[in-house]
């Protein structure tokens, strides 16, 4: 069986104020030539479809373009799971009209449990589904008092799983969840606030494969057959240097399984530049593009003027600028010394220290004195 596995498109995101709707449309014009060429024998989503609860229309749209055109052009199964980011209920509107076209939907949490099956020529392949679903509605729906967080609540799903499940046959496993081992980025919601929202590998053991979303990293976890496939794109600059992909995976009849990963290129690259104002505006560097989304970290220590306007007539999408020595770290500046009897040179000297952590030098103490000087002849009229 060939199958393709996806998570984390996160439509209708909105980035640095950017409405990312036209660069996921290219990707996932990408995204649909690949299960042209490829002909996989389905297609797994495993959540975070839309960015929000309540997505904008342009990004409903997409999703549906994009799923009218795998199961009616190309009859492609497609099997989706809700994430944290989802509403169950709206990704599940019209699901029952496209249910005989292939599109098998595993949004708000039931206790039924049923595998969706899918044959090949080796036979029938079982393709279990849990979306991402609250602790507490889990211990309600099972009625366990003793689930308190995401890994008993993982546990006891699983062992619901297993007790259904024929494990002669081959089984495979969608779940969006933040599994023991995945490595992090700054753009994943985190699922729990103020406790432990990991869950343990072990518990996936027995499945020939589990296909994860949450996680941006496409990475695997535990044994290679536990796997998140990764966004559909770098959304966040903590990502710059992810390699993003979706996965081609290959199951035969044993239930062994081999993965290609197929890269798919974005419109616009996420990337982070670093150096001095001057160097930077010498250009992109070794084929990179101008047109890429940037965060900009400038090294300049002194006064800059209008370095964004600057930046974006060479770099239009220049979309972050940072000046790590002007920071503090966010912590509160505390003036050195009894600042009420400070004149405005000691003033400055003690905040230019907490600020840069320089001393100030006499030059600088120079151009000071004169601009305060100058400030308080213009006050008396002089």
């Amino acid at each position: 069986m060939r199958m393709i596995h996806t998570s984390d498109w996160h439509l209708g995101r909105l980035f640095h104020g950017i409405h990312m709707t036209d660069d996921q449309a290219h990707v996932l014009d990408q995204f649909t030539d690949l299960v042209r060429d490829t002909r996989p024998d389905v297609i797994m989503v495993a959540g975070d479809i839309f960015d929000r609860a309540v997505p904008p229309t342009e990004a409903v749209n997409l999703l549906d373009d994009v799923i009218s055109k795998i199961l009616i052009d190309y009859q492609v199964p497609i099997i989706m799971i809700a994430g944290n980011h989802d509403s169950p209920d709206r990704l599940g509107f019209g699901y029952r009209l496209m249910q005989g076209k292939g599109l098998h939907m595993f949004g708000r949490f039931n206790t039924d449990l049923r595998p969706i099956v899918i044959h090949d020529h080796h036979g029938p392949v079982f393709f279990h589904g849990l979306p991402y679903v609250e602790p507490a509605v889990v211990r309600d729906k099972l009625k366990d008092g003793g689930i308190h967080g995401h890994d008993d609540a993982m546990g006891k799903l699983i062992q619901q799983l297993k007790n259904k499940m024929d494990s002669k046959q081959r089984n495979i496993l969608l779940a969006h969840a933040f599994v023991a081992g995945g490595e992090e980025s700054e753009s994943e919601r985190p699922l729990s606030v103020g406790g432990s929202s990991v869950v343990n590998s072990s518990y996936f053991k027995e499945f020939d494969y589990v296909a994860l979303g949450h996680l941006h990293r496409p990475q695997k976890v535990g044994n290679g057959n536990i796997r998140y496939s990764g966004s559909l794109m770098k959304y966040s600059f903590s990502e710059a240097g992810h390699q993003k992909h979706v996965a081609v995976i290959e199951m035969d009849a044993s239930g062994k399984i081999g993965i290609e990963p197929i890269e798919l290129r974005p419109r616009r690259d996420l990337r982070c530049l670093e150096g001095y104002l001057e160097e930077i505006l010498e250009g992109p560097q070794n084929g990179e593009s101008k047109e890429d989304y940037l965060m900009v970290t400038l090294k300049d220590e002194g006064a800059l003027l209008d370095p964004m306007g600057k930046l974006r007539k060479v770099y239009p999408n220049v979309l972050h600028i940072e000046r790590p020595q002007m920071l503090t770290g966010g912590e509160q500046v505390k003036l050195e010394g009894n600042f009420r009897k400070m004149g405005e040179i000691d003033l400055f000297e003690s905040f230019l220290k907490q600020v840069a952590g320089k001393e100030i030098t006499e030059t600088q103490r120079k151009i000071f004195g004169e601009i305060v000087n100058q400030h308080y002849s213009m006050m008396r009229g002089e």
